[in-house]
């Protein structure tokens, strides 16, 4: 792995890679292919795939969802009707952390932050008159992923889709919800078996799903460096793959289904940089830690979104300037898919214009600006290379020291991880009330001038209606099946065996995502976070 990279202490970049001019005299021990190699091929610094764009372009993947799935769904069909290849649904906070929306504690948020899914219906008609055998379908779902999952399962059986057919991705990363986002829900071990149980039934009835995707992306957006957003994603994917290693499956079953999802921020070459040093890196990991012997193994796929963060409410035009360099960079750095952000979502959900402009930007990308026309145009260029490799360096160095310290669980327990991002975020938030940082519009070139721009406001009566429907259906359905499938689920949350089944029939038996998550919360407990200073 790489040595020759100069260690940056601040992990703000600051090193020698960040010279005026940079040469072959930079990098001595610099081999074009074992820290290069081909596109496609091992260590996949290059890109995944040979041909990568020029064979086919990445999926559009626009991130969307509020309210009730009758609005998303009409969001859907537009988004897929202009242009769009893919789907990527954003579920509210309650849906997240397992209430139904009649829950006390949903009042408020529901269909606020994402769309309400209560039950099979509320998927059935997310998803109306759309086939579930022609779409990819990503669902950015952690704590209840399983039962997300299993309910798009069973609606897409109910329009005569196998399983086997179903194409998609379910988020299902739990760790760094208790590190960067906070949308757990049991302790540690429990969650990790979840994840294992859904990892280990996609392996055997839905081959062709993603069944997790590890993300940087939320690591990022609490505050992290470039470097630690690698180092801590990789580190949680270790002990992913370790927790199905113990559950009987070879390395080379599953880790050709693993995905991740980064952000793409404002420095441009940092970021390029940042994508390929995570390829290499992982791909080093998975050869030389766990023996792989399929190449599809070695292979990062991720999904990229750009950066909320970056966002602004101060001139929110220039939002879209932002989105197109940090778009820019996730093509350049060799992304699967890509989401861009709406330029008003510094303020809300985005309304259906800055929607289409969002996706417009992805395609004038595609298809006038060249992009496409060459796998990785910017390999071999001595300044790409050198971050390239301090970026790894600095991710391989927080991998070796949460190896040391029993790994990701004791990491998170410790709080170091979570003390990490916030000495990060100081020092980011520190730089940009001094002005070292600029932010256009914001510490320089501001505009006094009030900002005048339609938000999306979500009906107020979106509770009110989601609760009758769910109202509706917990009457109509068969109470005897309901409380025999709940029975089951409770009974196998208790022993060893896979939940997936239980959690299928359970959906199949009309429970909810909230009772469904009460039967398993009632063995499992719930998880109280540490308070990191």
């Amino acid at each position: 792995m790489r040595k020759d990279a100069a260690k940056s202490s601040s992990g703000d970049g600051a090193d020698e890679s960040r010279k005026a001019c940079h040469g072959p005299h930079d990098m001595p021990e610099f081999d074009e292919m074992s820290d290069l190699g081909e596109p496609g091929g091992y260590p996949f610094t290059r890109g995944a795939y040979p041909g990568m764009y020029r064979d086919r372009h990445w999926t559009i993947r626009q991130y969307s969802g509020y309210a009730t799935a009758r609005e998303s769904n009409r969001r859907y069909r537009y988004l897929l009707s202009q242009g769009n290849r893919g789907l990527s649904v954003a579920f509210d906070l309650p849906t997240q952390l397992g209430l139904d929306s009649d829950h006390p504690l949903a009042e408020g948020e529901v269909g606020r932050a994402g769309v309400a899914i209560d039950g099979l219906w509320d998927m059935e008609t997310l998803f109306r008159e759309i086939d579930l055998g022609r779409v990819s379908t990503s669902m950015t779902i952690n704590a209840t992923a399983p039962i997300l999952l299993a309910l798009y399962l069973v609606q897409a059986r109910r329009q005569g889709t196998s399983w086997g057919a179903v194409r998609g991705t379910v988020q299902n990363d739990i760790l760094k919800e208790y590190i960067a986002r906070g949308t757990y829900l049991y302790p540690v071990e429990a969650s990790l078996r979840l994840v294992t149980d859904l990892v280990a039934f996609c392996h055997g009835a839905v081959p062709g799903w993603n069944p997790i995707s590890i993300s940087g992306y939320h690591i990022r957006e609490a505050g992290s460096t470039a470097a630690q957003e690698i180092g801590f994603t990789l580190a949680n994917a270790e002990t992913y793959v370790e927790s199905v290693l113990k559950a009987g499956l070879h390395i080379d079953d599953f880790a050709p289904r693993l995905s991740f999802f980064f952000a793409a921020h404002n420095d441009l070459f940092e970021e390029v940089a940042k994508f390929r040093a995570a390829r290499r890196l992982w791909a080093r990991c998975v050869k030389e830690r766990w023996g792989a012997r399929n190449p599809k193994s070695c292979m990062m796929r991720f999904h990229t979104q750009t950066g909320g963060s970056t966002l602004t409410a101060q001139q929110p035009d220039n939002n879209v300037v932002r989105t197109t360099v940090q778009a820019l960079a996730a093509v350049l750095g060799g992304t699967q898919s890509l989401h861009t952000n709406g330029k008003d979502e510094a303020m809300s959900l985005p309304t259906e214009a800055a929607a289409e402009l969002a996706l417009r930007t992805q395609q004038i990308l595609a298809h006038e600006s060249g992009l496409t026309d060459a796998v990785d145009p910017l390999g071999g260029s001595w300044y790409l290379e050198k971050l390239t490799n301090r970026l790894e360096e600095e991710s391989e160095s927080y991998l070796e020291r949460i190896r040391s310290m029993g790994g990701m669980v004791p990491a998170i327990e410790s709080g170091f991880i979570q003390r990490e991002i916030q000495d990060s975020a100081h020092r980011l938030q520190r730089n940009l009330e001094s002005g070292e940082r600029v932010v256009v519009g914001v510490n320089r070139f501001q505009d006094e001038d009030p900002v005048d721009i339609e938000l999306l406001r979500v009906d107020p009566e979106t509770r009110e209606r989601q609760v009758m429907e769910l109202s509706r259906h917990r009457a109509g359905r068969n109470r005897d099946r309901w409380r025999r499938s709940m029975e089951k689920l409770t009974r196998t949350a208790r022993g060893r065996e896979n939940l997936m089944a239980a959690i299928v029939e359970g959906v199949e038996a009309g429970a909810t995502v909230g009772e469904m998550s009460g039967a398993m919360g009632e063995v499992f407990g719930e998880y109280r976070e540490q308070v990191v200073l």
